[in-house]
Formats: structure tokens, sequence, C-alpha cells
């Protein structure tokens, strides 16, 4: 398998998560709020779905690396976008989310073009990525019983979030290193 490939089931899996961003909040601003709940399963499912298929057909790419993460990115800010703009999540996680995302972005486009440094997520990230998304389903979906678990969730994804920020800056460091 060649790793440099880019069009592959999975990449296109990924692909199409990061564009469910646009029913999803058109579903929101219609109170379609049956078919958001289904689209929001479908966007998680298929992040699962894409890495799967991804090793299980032995087509782990170098894109597939990069647009994992971006589709699960452009689908949160997306949503967490609409969502600040209706008074329904706070903004201060919205910048930290975006800075962040910024932070890494930035050296990892660098050592991409300059070395044969590949940034991987770290499990950190991933888990911060589902505790993120479970905190925007329920500032759209809020359990009466629980009101507190919004809020709790961000935390916890504040801190997984910045957890892997600091994991991402130590493989930068390590790659300083080879350049």
């Amino acid at each position: 398998m060649d790793p440099s490939r880019i069009l592959t089931l999975a990449n296109m899996i990924s692909l199409l998560r990061a564009f469910m961003a646009i029913p999803i909040i058109i579903c929101l601003q219609n109170e379609n709020w049956n078919i958001a709940f289904i689209l929001i399963i479908l966007a998680i499912l298929s992040d699962t779905l894409d890495g799967y298929i991804a090793r299980r057909a032995h087509e782990v790419t170098h894109f597939g690396k990069w647009l994992d993460p971006t589709a699960d990115f452009v689908v949160i800010l997306a949503v967490a976008s609409y969502l600040v703009m209706e008074g329904l999540f706070p903004a201060w996680f919205y910048w930290f989310f975006l800075g962040r995302y910024v932070a890494i972005a930035l050296p990892a486009i660098y050592y991409l073009n300059n070395s044969n440094f590949i940034l991987q997520s770290n499990w950190y990230g991933k888990w911060a990525a589902g505790i993120t998304t479970l905190s925007i389903v329920l500032h759209i979906f809020p359990i009466s019983q629980l009101v507190w678990l919004p809020e709790f969730t961000l935390y916890i994804a504040t801190g997984l979030l910045s957890f892997s920020f600091l994991k991402y800056l130590s493989s930068f460091y390590k790659a300083s290193k080879q350049v």
C-alpha cells in the first residue's frame, strides 16, 4: 500500500464527515431536532468507521492522517460556531478550540514542508474530540436531570485538549531536533 495515496474509501468517509456540518447546521436552524441528532450520530460513527476501514484495508495514508482530525475539527468548529452565534455554547471554548488547532496546524505544516515529519493524532486529542462532541450534543439536547453535565464535559474536554496540545508540542520539539 502506498501511504501517499489520497483517494481511498476511508479518506472519502472523512471528507464526507467534514461536509456533514452543513446539513447539521441547516437542521438546527430549522429545528429539525431528530434529523440533526441522526446526522450528528452518523458523523460520530463515521469518525470510527474511517479509521477502521483504513486499517482493515491496509490503506492508512499520510493524507488520511491529516484529513481525519481536520474533518473532526471542521464539523466541531462549524456546529460550535452556529451554537455560539445563537448563544447556546460558550464562546471561550470556541476560541480556545480554534486557537489550539491553529497552534498545532502551523508547526505541523512547517515540519511537513521541511522534513519527513507527519503529525499523528494522539489518544488525548481523540478523547478530547469525543468529549467535545459530547458537550456540543449536550448543549443542543440538554438532559434536565443533569443540568451540570454540559459545562462539566467542557472542562474535561479543555483539560484533554490542553494535555494533547502539550503532547503535540513535545512531538514538534523532537521534530525540530531532526530538521
